[in-house]
């Protein structure tokens, strides 16, 4: 698989996300602007808010990506204020998917996650 094949929209979903942020998202997922070969995006997660409220849980509706596609690993990093490192996404293809699901983890590093945020299991599923 090359970061190319990965390009376009994918529904996300998560299991037991932490309290603020929803089951579903949508991720989508482009040519990185400065590297050719990485990923850039946005992930979008209706957060039950009215438009220009603080973000819930330390994560703003839409958040930026970049990334890559490492040896069969998807590698994201996510930022919600557009500086810091805010969640970072680690999975891995689905056998027998043919590059239309990924399964990890996600994470949230944002500065009110606690020391000890757990991991918390996604599955990302291509949309046509």
């Amino acid at each position: 698989m090359k970061a190319a094949q990965l390009h376009g929209l994918w529904a996300v979903r998560f299991s037991q996300p932490p309290a603020g942020l929803p089951e579903r998202a949508t991720m989508l997922l482009e040519r990185h602007a400065e590297f050719s070969e990485s990923l850039a995006g946005i992930v979008s997660r209706e957060l039950g808010v009215a438009e220009g409220s603080k973000a819930v849980a330390g994560h703003a509706g839409k958040a930026l990506l970049a990334g890559d596609l490492d040896e069969g690993m998807l590698l994201l990093d996510e930022s919600s204020d557009h500086v810091s490192i805010t969640g970072t996404w680690n999975g891995e293809m689905v056998a027998g998917s043919c590059g239309k699901a990924y399964q990890g983890n996600w994470k949230d590093t944002s500065r009110s996650a606690p020391d000890n945020a757990p991991d918390v299991p996604f599955t990302l599923t291509k949309l046509p």
